[in-house]
């Protein structure tokens, strides 16, 4: 799967075509995205003399294991530069490997992501879906812990926080703990918007995907940081 030593077949396909190959499975794809990921040397298309991009069978196979291992497993690019340069030498990798420490890790379902929480869901369907009463949502709400938006709909990302608070209540945290979750959260954010927004104002191409990348990569780091430190924080109390 090496970048610059594969043959194409054919004509190769065109940026375009890739697009399509890849949407099915990774709906929020763009020609940006790919852009972006050629620019940080990721993949590695050859040119037309014309100037125009052909990408072979192994820089689509490329592109799927980079958006994969971002999607499934929220791996920075850095590592997965790295696992790239390791099939490039010889190993052989199915997938991405190279995680981030199980117990500071986000699961699949719940990965950080910046990007849109998903289709609107009403507070029906957030009742259904996650098996709470209307007594413990009306709490989460009225607490500030969930904010429903426009119309009183809720995004995909609600129903893993309702889920969440309903666990942590099991355990006797009931919602005036949990308003402190979503401010230190939103203090959080305000950080990486400092960071990632004049990157993502930027007027060179790929600006958006690469102000993307950096919140992921920043989320990542945060995840753990507080992973770290709440587990050594724990440990403390408990000696």
């Amino acid at each position: 799967m090496t970048a610059a030593s594969h043959p194409l077949h054919g004509s190769g396909l065109s940026i375009g075509a890739v697009l399509d190959q890849l949407r099915p499975d990774f709906p929020d794809v763009t020609i940006s995205k790919i852009r972006f990921l050629e620019s940080e040397g990721l993949v590695s298309p050859q040119r037309t003399p014309s100037g125009y991009r052909r990408f072979s069978a192994g820089d689509c196979e490329r592109l799927r294991f980079v958006l994969t291992a971002q999607r499934d497993h929220y791996l920075p690019l850095k590592v997965i530069r790295e696992q790239l340069d390791a099939i490039d030498q010889g190993s052989t990798l199915e997938g991405p490997v190279v995680r981030l420490p199980r117990s500071f890790a986000v699961s699949t379902e719940e990965q950080f992501d910046a990007g849109p929480g998903g289709s609107r869901i009403s507070g029906e369907e957030l009742l259904e879906r996650t098996g709470v009463d209307k007594a413990f949502l009306k709490d989460l709400v009225t607490s500030g812990f969930l904010k429903p938006g426009n119309g009183g709909y809720f995004d995909g990302d609600s129903v893993t926080l309702v889920k969440t608070a309903h666990a942590l209540a099991e355990f006797g945290l009931d919602t005036r703990h949990l308003r402190s979750f979503r401010m230190a959260a939103e203090r959080q954010a305000d950080l990486l918007a400092q960071i990632a927004g004049p990157v993502a104002k930027g007027r060179e191409a790929g600006a958006k995907d690469r102000a993307e990348e950096i919140v992921r990569e920043l989320g990542s780091l945060i995840v753990s940081a507080h992973g770290a430190l709440l587990k050594a924080a724990v440990r403390e109390s408990l000696r």
